[in-house]
């Protein structure tokens, strides 16, 4: 009977999958909350757009709805509207800056606008 080598992942192999999870895990728990505020603000300058004709109409109908989405990285005054081809546009660009450890940072730039694509 001719016995074989065992099958498997070690211990040390084990413990580099786990930590490498661990650090995707962290970051995943940094980004999804960014993420989901920029989809926030893409949705909020869109009905800010449908419910104000005036520059100053749409940046107040956007800081409402940024304040009951919890909008924090911009505000209307953020936001840059213009004409084009006689039908405003509403466009916005930030940049979030995540800690991750020691001097290591992550930036993340978004941006959007009602134009279409």
């Amino acid at each position: 009977m001719r016995t074989t080598g065992q099958r498997g992942i070690s211990l040390t192999g084990l413990i580099v999958v786990l930590a490498l999870l661990g650090v995707l895990g962290l970051l995943a728990m940094q980004v999804i909350p960014a993420y989901s505020e920029y989809r926030a603000i893409s949705s909020a300058i869109v009905k800010a757009k449908a419910a104000g004709g005036t520059p100053q109409e749409i940046r107040a109908a956007f800081d409402r709805a940024a304040e009951a989405g919890y909008i924090t990285s911009i505000s209307g005054r953020d936001l840059e509207i213009e004409r084009v081809d006689g039908e405003q546009q509403v466009s916005f660009a930030y940049e979030r800056k995540i800690h991750l450890a020691g001097p290591a940072s992550l930036l993340l730039e978004y941006s959007g606008s009602t134009a279409k694509k």
